[in-house]
């Protein structure tokens, strides 16, 4: 991070705290193709964070995980090419870090920028064929791109590596999806009858997980998750393809709208899939 970067950040989480931000503090991250602006956060809390992430990479300057701990902080104010430069950084450090390569490729992902996503997803793939967030992301990636047999694949290895539970019922959640997408429908059923999630962790992907079994309506699935934006475009648009592999293309189409235009989430998988999904079908 450059000075100038630093006090820009201390400047505006400081304002925050008190009053309106100053004009042009949230960077410009993502252009939409209909031109639709989306900019970084000025969460004070977030940005203080990153301050204090800061200051540990700052006593370590080499260590990969302080500087996954800055590019997460920024991320988290939703400044993600700030962290993809961090992440750049580092790998200029560690050519070979599949670390480095996984939040790289996940950040590329979130700002639309499919192909260095998979260039550096499938680096970290040879460096690391057993790291979790690497198959998971690939997934999402190969999915963006239509190639669901290959998300498929993906999800398939990164599911018995879940970290935890939140982690287990989303690559069960894109698994069944891919699964879906790909017209391997029984293979889709067999997985959720084999109920590899664990109990209900309140996550968005259990609200879907139950729409899918036909436990809950979709309207139930959306009440559920509440008004928070990830979560509303997380949960629309696995109401949209459930539409879509059911054959209601109409509906799916309004699901995958709501995912957009009803929520400010626009880092969440099931926005960017939304913007996918609804370019395929114009």
């Amino acid at each position: 991070m450059t000075n100038a970067h630093r006090a820009g950040l201390l400047t505006v989480a400081l304002a925050s705290l008190v009053a309106a931000p100053p004009a042009g503090s949230q960077t410009l991250q993502y252009r939409s193709p209909d031109g639709v602006e989306y900019r970084s956060s000025v969460d004070p809390k977030g940005l203080v964070a990153v301050l204090q992430a800061e200051d540990a990479l700052a006593a370590d300057p080499d260590d990969v995980d302080l500087m996954v701990g800055v590019g997460t902080a920024l991320a988290g104010v939703r400044q993600m090419r700030e962290a993809i430069d961090v992440f750049t950084r580092g790998l200029a450090v560690h050519p070979n870090s599949a670390v480095l390569h996984r939040w790289r490729g996940h950040r590329y992902l979130s700002i639309r920028e499919f192909g260095k996503a998979e260039r550096d997803l499938e680096r970290g793939l040879e460096l690391d064929a057993n790291l979790y967030g690497i198959l998971y992301h690939l997934g999402i990636v190969r999915y963006a791109k239509g190639d669901f047999d290959g998300a498929a694949e993906m999800f398939r290895r990164a599911l018995p590596l879940a970290p935890n539970g939140v982690e287990l019922s989303g690559s069960t959640d894109w698994q069944w999806m891919a699964l879906s997408r790909a017209g391997r429908h029984a293979e889709a059923k067999t997985l959720l009858d084999a109920r590899p999630d664990t109990a209900s962790t309140g996550a968005a992907y259990d609200w879907r997980l139950k729409l899918y079994r036909g436990e809950i309506t979709p309207e139930e699935a959306l009440a559920g998750v509440g008004t928070e934006d990830v979560n509303v475009a997380t949960v629309s648009y696995g109401i949209g393809n459930w539409f879509l592999v059911r054959g209601d293309k109409a509906a799916a189409r309004t699901w995958f709208e709501r995912s957009v235009a009803a929520s400010d989430g626009w880092p969440a998988f099931g926005f960017i899939l939304g913007e996918v999904d609804l370019a395929r079908m114009r």
